[in-house]
């Protein structure tokens, strides 16, 4: 059975390390090429009518 010592020593190094690697994923997977389309229909949704069209030119 482990002890809090040894669950603690294990939380800190590999979530550590777990925490780091899902960062990276998450940044990895905003700036991939794909995602610029994307993210520029994100950010143009408050401008949308009721149409769902854009109004910028």
């Amino acid at each position: 059975m482990m002890d809090y010592e040894t669950m603690r020593h294990f939380a800190d190094s590999w979530g550590l390390v777990y925490m780091v690697a899902i960062f990276l994923a998450a940044v990895v997977w905003v700036l991939r090429p794909r995602a610029r389309e994307a993210a520029r229909d994100a950010a143009l949704i408050p401008f949308r009518d009721e149409t769902g069209k854009d109004q910028t030119p």
